[in-house]
């Protein structure tokens, strides 16, 4: 998905084994991941993307120190996305610790290694519906 702040610009999904890149999109102030190839269009997540990255993550909080985290592998999620009007795109990395998406230093490039398993919702609702019209099979075994 792209953060809420990010709905007035163009995005697609991704697709495995493309190279993105973290971008500050125009007429924004928020940061998100593009195409190498097309920097103005959002390239948008699914919860569970695994990304590879080409170096170290580095990180700010808008302010003049940037950091950067010790690893080149993450998985991207939500945060808190029961709370409107705030930034929820984040990575999560194996330690345990996340980063808002928004606060990656621009320029950093990034594969995308898997996509998480999805469904449409309509293959699922029928598969519950056939399940549930289902009628109990009963065995009878014989007595004695």
């Amino acid at each position: 998905m792209c953060d809420y702040s990010l709905h007035a610009v163009a995005s697609r999904p991704a697709e495995v084994g493309e190279t993105i890149v973290t971008t500050t999109f125009r007429g924004t102030s928020t940061r998100g991941f593009a195409s190498a190839a097309d920097p103005t269009t959002a390239v948008c997540l699914l919860p569970g993307t695994e990304l590879a990255f080409a170096d170290d993550v580095r990180y700010d909080n808008r302010w003049i120190w940037t950091r950067t985290i010790n690893s080149r592998v993450a998985k991207f999620g939500k945060i808190d996305p029961h709370i409107p009007d705030r930034h929820h795109d984040a990575i999560e990395f194996p330690d345990g610790k996340y980063v808002l998406v928004t606060q990656l230093v621009e320029g950093q490039r990034a594969t995308v290694l898997q996509l998480p398993v999805t469904q449409p919702v309509a293959e699922r609702e029928h598969k519950v519906q056939t399940i549930a019209d289902r009628q109990p099979t009963i065995t009878h075994l014989p007595m004695g």
